[in-house]
């Protein structure tokens, strides 16, 4: 699956990648009346809204992005009903032609993390029969537990050919309460960096791993330092646009081959139709006015990395 992502980056010049991240104040009011209008003000009504929410932005920018990341969480709120909006969301991406990236932070140690991996990028035997639970092509993992927490994922990426981005340096503003403290004289995030980049050398593609890192774009100076600990380590990098990250702030996660990094922006662009710049185009618009984000997106990265 590594191969098919930068694959498809290469085909789009887009290293992008759309957070399918929703939440009900980013969905138009007329999304949601009809959803509710069958459903009800319930947790199936939120999902349904949701549901249809998503499909109307992956049909706009599917032809533009390699990529796209749902975040389960937004799903998760909703209960059992999110969770099949999840499920149906990544079929759907899939049927599209898009690769899909769990962003499910997952991490535990032996049978449970085995478990994790199997609901997301591998299977699982039910008597005669073997089914692909939430079947995503790449996942999020913490390493907080250490390597018994990342190898059940990495036999299952080996097995399945999939992959998996291990949170390295985060872009949220506490991050280096625990990430940047200094270990023997180095931040912890270089180690965790190094420990990605082997981990990666166990399961490689034909340029990249299928293990690769989560850097935030809000730290330029740590991600240049990071893009040359992990080489053949893609960087999902978080923190475009709504966090502050702007395309010049991106060059340092790129190697000289204009790859090696994929960029997220989530209510960048789902919830672009509520930003100034593209107001004119009114809610019911939503999915032109994601369009208009991506290729905007698309323009200032291209741009700062000539």
């Amino acid at each position: 699956m590594i191969n098919e992502l930068i694959n498809k980056i290469r085909k789009t010049q887009a290293p992008i990648v759309v957070g399918l991240d929703p939440q009900l104040g980013f969905i138009p009011q007329a999304v949601q009346a009809k959803a509710f209008a069958e459903h009800g003000e319930t947790l199936e009504g939120a999902a349904a809204a949701i549901l249809a929410f998503n499909k109307a932005i992956v049909d706009a920018v599917a032809d533009l992005v390699p990529a796209v990341k749902p975040q389960i969480a937004m799903y998760e709120q909703y209960g059992i009903p999110g969770l099949k909006a999840y499920e149906e969301t990544v079929t759907y991406c899939q049927e599209k032609g898009l690769v899909v990236i769990g962003d499910v932070k997952r991490g535990d140690i032996g049978s449970t993390s085995l478990a994790y991996a199997a609901a997301h990028i591998g299977t699982v035997q039910v008597g005669t029969k073997t089914f692909s639970p939430f079947h995503e092509d790449f996942c999020t993992v913490n390493p907080y537990l250490g390597s018994d927490g990342i190898n059940p994922f990495i036999d299952v990426c080996k097995e399945q050919k999939k992959g998996i981005f291990v949170l390295v340096k985060t872009s949220n503003p506490s991050s280096g309460e625990f990430q940047d403290r200094l270990i023997d004289g180095r931040p912890l995030y270089e180690l965790v960096g190094e420990q990605v980049a082997a981990w990666g050398e166990q399961a490689m593609g034909d340029e990249y791993s299928y293990v690769g890192a989560v850097v935030g774009a809000t730290y330029p100076e740590m991600g240049r330092v990071l893009r040359s600990l992990m080489p053949k380590s893609l960087i999902l990098v978080p923190g475009y646009g709504a966090q502050g990250g702007k395309g010049k702030d991106l060059v340092p996660f790129f190697n000289e081959d204009g790859l090696g990094a994929i960029v997220n922006s989530s209510r960048g662009i789902i919830a672009a139709y509520r930003q100034e710049a593209y107001k004119s185009y009114g809610e019911d618009n939503y999915a032109d006015a994601a369009r208009a984000a991506v290729l905007d997106m698309k323009q200032d990265i291209m741009e700062a990395l000539g």
